[in-house]
């Protein structure tokens, strides 16, 4: 090929990846890469593994015997845990982590609920505050400079809220159920036996999961990690990140399968799903958050309006003491310039008398 159609080809390949490089999810994996996010996602679902065994224990504790004695809510409670955590829960074929009839027959009293809350105070709360740092890490911005005390105290009534939440969305499965069941009454369709009932319900169950997963990334975004985001883009990249993490959920045992099947790691398989998927699930918060980082830079959105406030202050403070010293220096020269003229003068003066 001769010089000048090697030329060409080159320069427009280098065109297309000028324009690829503009697209802001390549800028938003870029960012992603370059502010340690998979080390960062590996981190926090280490912590995760902890923190889910030692908080679903303690609910099962608070709440197993009201649980016990509603089979619909208790139902649609494993169901939505196992939904969000594939692997967790052993509902009867053996290959979760958790047997459901020990959560029921777990006592509140007793030593081993003490020392799950125990476990729960540190590794729920450690959690948050990784979790915390890996989400501003994403945006740039160093750690919150609030009281430390204060700080947990958030952190614990933000992890009591998200509990409250994933019963309030098991409630509203249980719920929305018994409405569809009205429903289909009404028309005379079978849920358990006919195609539109068993997709209708399907639907239902996801757009539950979908507006959790939404809800609480946005809240975990806006008062966990401390920023200050717009509502359109908070509710932009959090139903971004709901929806990745639906398709994980959707994905959850084909994802996992191939990943648990070697023979050689039988007797670990379920811990090794578990690291996997929190950490899948990890990666899909954190892009989500750099998706809002990305699009709030692009804006010119300022991430901490203190911080900014506080720098354009300085900035019209430089430029008025700027202004200060440029008007005295002025006002120098103009009042030195007349005895200038006046010393000339004089001299014309002697020079004219000579």
């Amino acid at each position: 090929m001769s010089p000048a159609p090697l030329a060409r080809v080159t320069a427009r390949v280098s065109a297309i990846v000028a324009r690829v490089v503009k697209l802001k999810p390549v800028r938003v994996f870029t960012e992603y890469g370059s502010r340690r996010g998979p080390i960062l996602a590996s981190g926090l679902a280490y912590q995760a593994i902890f923190a889910v065994f030692a908080a679903i224990w303690v609910v099962f504790s608070v709440i197993g015997l009201f649980l016990e004695a509603n089979k619909p809510l208790q139902d649609s409670l494993f169901a939505l845990i196992s939904t969000s955590v594939p692997g967790l829960l052993d509902t009867g074929d053996g290959t979760g982590a958790i047997d459901t009839k020990t959560l029921l027959e777990t006592g509140v009293l007793s030593w081993t609920g003490a020392i799950a809350l125990g476990g729960l105070f540190f590794t729920a709360l450690g959690w948050l505050a990784s979790g915390r740092d890996s989400v501003r890490t994403m945006f740039g911005l160093g750690a919150p400079k609030t009281n430390f005390i204060l700080l947990k105290l958030k952190d614990l009534g933000l992890g009591l809220g998200f509990g409250v939440a994933l019963l309030v969305s098991a409630a509203m499965s249980v719920l929305s159920t018994s409405a569809l069941d009205v429903v289909f009454g009404w028309v005379s369709i079978d849920p358990d036996n006919s195609i539109a009932g068993i997709v209708i319900v399907r639907i239902v169950g996801l757009l539950i999961v979908l507006g959790l997963d939404t809800i609480v990334l946005a809240a975990f975004f806006r008062f966990v990690a401390g920023i200050q985001i717009p509502f359109r883009r908070l509710a932009g990249g959090a139903l971004l990140g709901g929806i990745g993490l639906g398709v994980l959920k959707a994905l959850g045992s084909v994802l996992l399968g191939g990943a648990t099947n070697n023979p050689l790691l039988a007797s670990f398989a379920v811990i090794i799903g578990l690291l996997i998927w929190f950490n899948l699930t990890c990666q899909v918060i954190l892009i989500s958050a750099e998706w809002i980082a990305v699009g709030m830079t692009d804006a010119g959105i300022p991430f901490d309006r203190k911080a900014e406030a506080a720098r354009l202050a300085e900035v019209e403070r430089l430029a008025a003491e700027a202004a200060l010293e440029s008007q005295r220096k002025a006002d120098e020269d103009a009042a030195a310039r007349p005895r200038g003229l006046a010393r000339l003068f004089r001299r014309k003066k002697r020079a004219e008398k000579q």
